[in-house]
């Protein structure tokens, strides 16, 4: 097997747990610490804007490498085995979700940003 290969299958699962963390935080029997860690990796994952946008130089693409796939591997360590297997196989089944929330969040968070930044270097009258 090919390097190529390799990243492409590698590719293919990290793409099916997002959806499957998507499924585990909306499950009920999924522990709540599990389906918090679930919910907000599967948001971001899973969200068009990116909390580095990837145009920036090196680092922009420092969240796709580094900050996901531990998130993922984080996520999946804390859902029962069982249940994750579970909803691996349902994933394989849907469509990639998009994720409105994990929009929502990222949109607030530039926002509140911006605002801080625009606080800060505002001109304090003397």
């Amino acid at each position: 097997m090919s390097m190529l290969d390799m990243a492409k299958q590698w590719a293919r699962k990290i793409r099916r747990d997002v959806v499957a963390l998507w499924i585990a935080a909306r499950d009920p029997r999924v522990p709540w610490y599990a389906k918090a860690t679930a919910g907000a990796v599967a948001a971001y994952a899973l969200s068009p804007v990116d909390l580095i946008p990837d145009f920036i130089p090196i680092i922009g693409y420092l969240d796709d490498l580094l900050i996901v796939p531990v998130g993922i591997m984080l996520a999946v360590k804390l859902v029962p085995a069982d249940l994750m297997q579970e909803f691996r196989e349902e994933a394989m089944r849907r469509e990639k979700p998009v994720s409105k929330a994990g929009l929502a969040f990222m949109i607030a968070l530039w926002a509140l940003a911006a605002v801080a930044l625009i606080w800060l270097f505002w001109p304090k009258p003397a």
